[in-house]
């Protein structure tokens, strides 16, 4: 017989990648409390939320979260592309998580070295804005194998965080 484990009793250990996550524009509190969730289970130490105001005491971002936005450091920038400049300026690889004309796959990136990461993702709706593709160094799409063309932003990002984690960092 299988038994479920509870989280008190399941043995995982805890590892921080070198990996921010930027949110160009994401609005929705629960893609919100999602993201804090996904980042926390994924070892992703910070995110940063930009163009956006966001009502952190949102019950639909408290419920989503689970208390994960109490776990994963945050900060607010009004504008992305100053949080770009400021991360290229510290040693991290931009990487924007859009549909473009010349993305790559998220599984054909190359390796990067155990490279600090700046993970972009877009609005909701709106995607990546254009500036923000302009200035980064590279774009990346998740492969989608049905008739849609993309995903929840949430799902979106644990697939790609996921990939860059294992593709990374996995030694």
């Amino acid at each position: 017989m299988i038994i479920q484990l509870s989280h008190k009793e399941s043995n995982h250990s805890e590892k921080v990648f070198p990996i921010i996550l930027i949110c160009d524009g994401l609005k929705s509190p629960s893609n919100i409390g999602g993201v804090f969730r996904v980042c926390d289970a994924l070892g992703i130490p910070e995110i940063i939320f930009c163009n956006s105001q966001i009502n952190f005491n949102s019950p639909r971002l408290k419920k989503t979260a689970r208390n994960t936005q109490h776990y994963v450091s945050y900060s607010e920038n009004k504008n992305t592309l100053n949080a770009i400049i400021n991360l290229k300026d510290n040693g991290f690889k931009i990487i924007a998580l859009e549909i473009t004309d010349s993305s790559e796959s998220i599984e054909n990136l190359p390796l990067f070295d155990n490279q600090k990461i700046a993970l972009i993702i877009g609005n909701e709706n709106e995607g990546v804005s254009d500036k923000v593709l302009t200035n980064s160094d590279l774009c990346a799409h998740i492969s989608m194998y049905g008739r849609n063309s993309s995903m929840n932003v949430v799902q979106a990002t644990s697939i790609a965080l996921y990939s860059l984690i294992n593709k990374n960092y996995s030694s």
